[in-house]
């Protein structure tokens, strides 16, 4: 049964209210939880992040042990993402955005293995802790990708009315993008994530992620 408070609100014609309160609600807890959550995964795998380091030094000296790349966040705000370095420097000194691919050549073979364990993407705990991204969400785009993207898939925008995540419904169901078929999948499990979100689905999503700690699609 209804609480009173909520039947009265309902019969006054509160119920916008009541749901406009349960979002804000919503939102607190899932920022407290973003930030709890990282501080804890820093705690669990600072042995991991440090192991990355040194094979990253091993592999390749005089190389930077984090790559930064743009990508659009909430509101298309751009910002910068964090990742341990596992390609060569000079992977894209083209300048041109590239899909890696599988065997791709440009990854170091002492780094691979961060990859498919999915460790290279820790550093974006950072990125969590800064406000910029959330544990659970769509993961984000370069934003050439992300133009790309938008102009031929209709409500890809969409995916910028909440913070992009360390990892989401689509990266569980969906796997990695290998054409317009996959990304078109990406968006719908996205949007209906968008639709669905709730502490329950987050802790469900964040419990599935363990399990792809090895992933052997990971490129």
């Amino acid at each position: 049964m209804p609480e009173p408070i909520t039947m009265v609100m309902v019969g006054a014609g509160g119920g916008g209210l009541l749901i406009e309160i349960a979002r804000r609600q919503f939102r607190v807890f899932k920022e407290l939880m973003n930030v709890g959550g990282a501080l804890l995964a820093f705690l669990v795998f600072a042995p991991v992040m440090l192991v990355c380091v040194v094979f990253i030094k091993l592999a390749d000296w005089h190389g930077p042990v984090l790559y930064r790349q743009v990508r659009v966040g909430l509101g298309g705000k751009l910002f910068t993402i964090y990742k341990f370095r596992t390609m060569y420097v000079d992977a894209e000194s083209h300048g041109n955005a590239v899909l890696a691919g599988k065997d791709d050549p440009r990854v170091i073979p002492l780094c691979r293995w961060m990859r498919r364990s999915h460790m290279d993407e820790l550093p974006q705990l950072i990125n969590i802790l800064c406000g910029q991204m959330g544990l659970v969400g769509p993961r984000p785009e370069r934003p050439e990708i992300y133009n790309q993207l938008s102009e031929s898939l209709s409500n890809f925008e969409m995916r910028l009315t909440i913070k992009p995540g360390l990892t989401g419904l689509a990266q569980i169901r969906n796997g990695y993008d290998v054409d317009m078929t996959s990304v078109g999948r990406k968006l719908e499990l996205d949007l209906q994530y968008i639709e669905q979100m709730s502490l329950a689905l987050d802790c469900k999503l964040l419990f599935s992620t363990l399990t792809k700690l090895y992933d052997s699609s990971a490129r």
